[in-house]
């Protein structure tokens, strides 16, 4: 199959396609594990809400409570990392740190999505194609959960008067 690095066999970039993503998703998962937390303290421009969400409004129309759950949770992989899974502590300092890890593994999920373009080194267009949509696809809803939970958490906080 021709490919922008040449002639490669289906197996080899399937081979490649799959190792490429283990490489990424566990890269940028311990990338942003090994992260300060002092980094993740404050809701900067990428994690800021948008008024498209409406204050979380949006992902509830998607019926995230529905589907949510379902999807692994992989934030106490790493040593010392954190389960998004449930609220570990619901004082204001827990919500606050819990809060710090919706940020942590948003960027990991982003950082995941904007490596997808790598992967046209060794595919053929379609499989370029493939290769960002499934990017896209897999690190999107877990993109949308963090920012869901972070803009609830967002409202308990305010309500108890807290940033």
């Amino acid at each position: 199959m021709t490919t922008p690095l040449g002639e490669l066999p289906t197996w080899a970039i399937v081979v490649a396609n799959v190792a490429f993503w283990a490489v990424v998703h566990a890269g940028t998962g311990y990338l942003v594990h090994r992260l300060p937390s002092a980094r993740l303290d404050e809701d900067g421009w990428l994690w800021r809400a948008r008024r498209v969400e409406r204050g979380g409004r949006l992902y509830e129309r998607l019926r995230i409570r529905s589907w949510k759950d379902r999807l692994p949770e992989a934030g106490a992989l790493f040593a010392g990392g954190t389960s998004k899974r449930h609220l570990p502590d619901r004082s204001t300092e827990g919500l606050e740190r819990f809060a710090v890890e919706t940020r942590r593994a948003e960027l990991g999920h982003w950082l995941a999505l904007v490596a997808a373009p790598i992967a046209i080194a060794w595919n053929p267009p379609a499989g370029a194609v493939a290769m960002v949509a499934y990017g896209v696809l897999v690190n999107a809803p877990f993109i949308a959960i963090q920012r869901y939970n972070r803009q609830r958490l967002q409202r308990i906080l305010t309500r108890r008067g807290h940033r």
